[in-house]
């Protein structure tokens, strides 16, 4: 059992979903992502996905991909996401990575999970990897104790969704919309199916991403779900501010407007 597994099952045995919340490091920068990570820890956030910027992000939308763009052309490398995860984990949040293949191939599956691993960190995100063309990082993943977290869709058919749960430990993120991320005015009627099928697929754990950035989405959504995931709607809080301690009071103010939402406060 990771950090990660042992606190969804001790918030599932609260009655209630886990809020995971989203930041790539290095947006504004690599100091002040940090310091976001940690205020949405202090706010409510029960997880943190830390992201690694990737040039080429097809799965996210334009507040996400303006984000990673600005981290990289500040300098930020796959190496500053330990710094964010120890940091996250020293102050009281299980911490995972989400990033796309190509910078860990790069980066090397071992050293990345060595350097995770020693970092504090529970496994990692890969949202364009799936369980059949990953199995260098699922043994790298076993050996060292960490989750691999694989993604569903609402068109995943039957026989990929028992792969995707026989493969996936941690959780299985389903998608909640077909596209990029982004917030989204309603979530899409098939997201309930789509955790059930997860679950009678083997999945232990399923929580729900992609679309939820409000404290009534995240309310619905956990009445279903292990986990609510928000992303957008956290990074846009740090994009529409240039003044930190700004910056930092909106992502203070939608973080717990969103932890209401899972603890069915509001």
């Amino acid at each position: 059992m990771t950090h990660l597994t042992t606190r969804l099952d001790e918030i599932r045995a609260e009655g209630r979903a886990a809020l995971i919340g989203y930041l790539p490091v290095g947006f504004p920068t690599a100091e002040r992502s940090i310091r976001a990570m940690e205020t949405m820890i202090e706010a409510g956030v029960d997880i943190v996905e830390v992201g690694v910027p990737y040039s080429d992000p097809v799965m996210d939308g334009e507040t996400i991909q303006l984000a990673a763009e600005a981290a990289l052309e500040g300098g930020v490398r796959v190496h500053d996401a330990f710094a964010a995860v120890k940091a996250c984990v020293e102050a009281g949040a299980p911490a995972v990575v989400m990033s796309y293949a190509n910078p860990l191939i790069q980066y090397g599956w071992e050293r990345f999970a060595d350097d995770l691993k020693a970092a504090g960190g529970s496994g990692i995100i890969t949202p364009d990897l799936t369980p059949d063309s990953a199995p260098d990082w699922i043994d790298v993943a076993k050996s060292r104790d960490l989750d691999r977290i694989f993604l569903a869709a609402l068109t995943t058919t039957p026989e990929r969704m028992h792969l995707t749960a026989s493969a996936a430990t941690g959780f299985v993120y389903a998608a909640a919309l077909m596209g990029v991320t982004g917030e989204r005015a309603t979530m899409s009627d098939g997201v309930e199916g789509l955790v059930r099928r997860a679950r009678e697929a083997g999945a232990a754990r399923v929580c729900v991403g992609l679309g939820v950035s409000t404290g009534k989405q995240a309310a619905d959504v956990a009445r279903y779900a292990d986990g609510v995931i928000v992303g957008s709607a956290l990074v846009r809080c740090l994009s529409q501010h240039d003044d930190e301690s700004a910056a930092l009071a909106a992502l203070r103010a939608k973080t717990a407007e969103l932890a209401r939402g899972v603890r069915g406060e509001s």
